[in-house]
């Protein structure tokens, strides 16, 4: 794990930079990749997606360029002092912290800006934001299982069991999970779970107690330390990771940002994604198989799934196969809609049937 030291360390490097291009009379640049579909590309060795060659360069060479190396050197020293104190911030916190800052071209427009000059810091330094003790807002997600673990808090360390010592919540993941250390497992596999209303049936009726699962709550579009944390379980703890979304091209999304990365992260999929992370459902078959409560595909939904044969994530034989005969139905279903064949269908029947054919459980 990266020391505050290190971190530190990695942004005064790029500040130096800056100074020594000054010195030598250059004009300072920052390069990093372009953020685009078309400049991911699959990396053999880690099995995920990252960036590719293309770069593109933030230069003082024009009012634009200069203004963003401005804001550039302004957070690298708040993040210094920050790690120098101990502390932390919040991204939010960070944008409204700019309004104090004493040179006007140095504050941010927006909080998007902010978030994205953040992410500059970590593809230049090679450290991430929770390395630099910034962290978004609470994401919520939860995990639900036959898990002790020690976390390292700022008012010491907790022991806890993910079912003992919890509520029928479970336990909260913290925003760097990284300070988790694992004690005693007793699960067999790992379920990461889109919707809050399914993660809901699921403890209600025992899946995790019965099959001894680690129940992941993702709470949609998984946070960062969700990711981290289920990449740890699969690394660490040696346990299978299976997927269980909507059956809609927005929620195949949501398994492909854990499994291979998302493009917007790509420099962090090493870090995030687990590529043996595999897609347990809804398929589209299941709408079919079990003729589920369904809508019919919008211009969007058809668009999304034509996108997503042409992205390099979903180009597996599986993936083709199931987004094809979507497109041929026509129809998209929710997790819940499980609920038409009775509450206890998902848990006594679904599950167990689709662990089974994977070879899970």
């Amino acid at each position: 794990m990266t020391t505050n030291t290190d971190a530190r360390d990695q942004l005064i490097d790029l500040a130096a930079d800056f100074y020594d291009q000054f010195a030598a009379g250059e004009i300072p640049e920052m390069e990093l990749p372009t953020r685009t579909k078309s400049n991911i590309e699959y990396d053999e060795e880690s099995g995920v997606w990252t960036y590719g060659d293309r770069t593109s360069v933030r230069s003082a060479n024009s009012v634009n360029g200069a203004r963003k190396l401005l804001k550039a050197a302004y957070t690298i020293e708040f993040l210094a002092e920050q790690l120098d104190e101990d502390r932390s911030s919040t991204l939010r916190e960070l944008y409204y912290l700019s309004e104090s800052w004493d040179n006007d071209e140095a504050q941010f427009s927006s909080q998007d800006e902010s978030n994205d000059l953040v992410e500059d810091l970590e593809i230049v330094t090679g450290a991430t934001r929770e390395d630099f003790h910034m962290r978004p807002e609470e994401s919520g997600a939860k995990v639900m299982g036959p898990l002790r673990l020690r976390e390292q808090t700022n008012r010491g360390d907790r022991d806890i069991h993910c079912q003992l010592d919890v509520g029928q919540g479970g336990y909260q993941i913290p925003n760097n999970p990284d300070t988790i250390e694992f004690l005693e497992n007793d699960a067999e596999f790992v379920l990461c779970v889109e919707t809050g209303g399914m993660r809901d049936r699921l403890v209600e009726n025992g899946f995790d107690e019965a099959y001894d699962a680690l129940i992941v709550h993702l709470g949609g579009q998984p946070a960062r330390a969700t990711r981290r944390l289920t990449k740890r379980f699969h690394d660490e703890l040696d346990l299978p990771v299976v997927v269980f979304t909507d059956g809609d091209p927005w929620s195949y999304r949501i398994y492909g940002s854990v499994a291979y990365g998302s493009i917007k992260s790509a420099h962090l999929s090493k870090y995030l994604a687990t590529p043996e992370a595999r897609f347990i459902g809804i398929q589209p078959a299941d709408i079919v198989e079990y003729d589920l409560p369904s809508d019919p595909l919008s211009d969007s939904d058809v668009n999304a799934l034509e996108s997503e044969l042409e992205d390099p994530r979903f180009q597996t034989d599986y993936w083709e196969e199931q987004i094809e005969l979507q497109l041929e139905v026509g129809k998209k279903s929710e997790q819940q809609s499980l609920a038409s064949r009775g509450l206890d269908f998902v848990t006594e029947t679904y599950l167990p049937e689709r662990l089974e054919e994977m070879g899970v459980a």
